[in-house]
């Protein structure tokens, strides 16, 4: 059997885990997270995951994988997801990929990059300016350095920003010409589709889903995670809806402002996710407009699959 994956990609609130679950149903295979804030336990009301009942009816790898204090990135993400894949391949089965963290199905379909080395005391430089000034400050050099891999960044993704930086002084290229340079000879055929809304009712779902998550729970979610010793810095809680819900807890913000905050940091966020998946014309973006349009989404998905066999 050809070495095969499906991706079921688009951004925030978008409907990828309902879409993956039918599809799963029908190809009778199991699911592979492809959401770096899912792999965290306890993030569950935040980082919308799919009830215990979902996973019990259908296998999730990576989910709930991580404590909040690990550290996991997309090289290793790639290295264990193939190894998943061949399993199921073998067993004559097709995996379904769904997320939205571009970086990690990146790395999956394409390799990460490794080759440009570390710069350990401009990167310290970098840190250190961090912890003075913030976030943006950061942010705002790569800006000013290399508007094309900031165009890919949140500020939040510090890490992210300062390896970009790094990248930038060592090579004098941008990570993201560096990361299509390297664009791998894959031995799998991933299979590669989105789910495309109207920008106005994908907002309009987005703070929909705020609001039910206030509902369900994540203000209390998020004090029990504080209680239960783990630190508001911590690399998994700088996720939006935590960072913001922290933020009220700490009396900085009322839960007005925070509510309002997720709503336009995940709105921005959903950007961010468009204009990354935009700049690959390998996927085959499907169109929906009401919730009946995702009904049958994962049909169309899998008879596109079929032709394709």
């Amino acid at each position: 059997m050809e070495r095969r994956a499906v991706i079921i990609l688009g951004p925030t609130a978008s409907g990828k885990s309902f879409v993956s679950i039918k599809l799963a149903e029908i190809l009778a295979t199991e699911i592979i997270s492809a959401d770096s804030r899912q792999f965290y336990k306890y993030l569950n009301i935040g980082t919308a995951k799919v009830s215990p009942k979902e996973r019990y009816r259908i296998r999730h790898h990576f989910i709930d994988s991580l404590e909040p204090t690990d550290y996991y990135n997309a090289s290793k993400f790639e290295t264990d997801v193939s190894s998943i894949i061949d399993s199921l391949n073998e067993a004559g089965r097709i995996p379904v990929i769904t997320g939205g963290s571009g970086l990690y199905i990146q790395a999956l379909v394409d390799g990460i990059l490794e080759e440009v080395e570390i710069d350990e005391a401009y990167r310290n430089e970098l840190i250190r300016l961090r912890e003075k000034q913030g976030n943006e400050y950061i942010y705002k050099i790569l800006e000013r350095t290399d508007p094309k891999s900031a165009s890919t960044m949140l500020p939040q993704n510090w890490k992210r920003v300062i390896r970009a930086l790094e990248v930038y002084k060592l090579s004098g290229k941008s990570i993201v010409d560096l990361h299509k340079q390297q664009r791998k000879n894959s031995a799998i055929n991933f299979l590669q589709f989105g789910i495309e809304w109207p920008r106005d009712i994908l907002y309009e779902r987005i703070n929909k889903r705020v609001d039910e998550m206030i509902e369900q729970g994540l203000i209390d979610e998020t004090k029990g995670i504080l209680q239960d010793g783990y630190e508001p810095s911590l690399n998994s809680l700088n996720t939006v809806g935590y960072k913001e819900i922290i933020s009220c807890l700490q009396n900085e913000i009322n839960l007005d402002r925070a509510i309002e905050l997720i709503k336009r940091n995940t709105r921005r966020y959903a950007k961010r996710q468009l204009t990354w998946f935009r700049k690959d014309d390998r996927i085959e973006w499907i169109p929906v407009n009401t919730d009946s349009d995702l009904e049958p989404v994962a049909e169309i998905i899998y008879n596109k699959i079929s032709i394709i066999q």
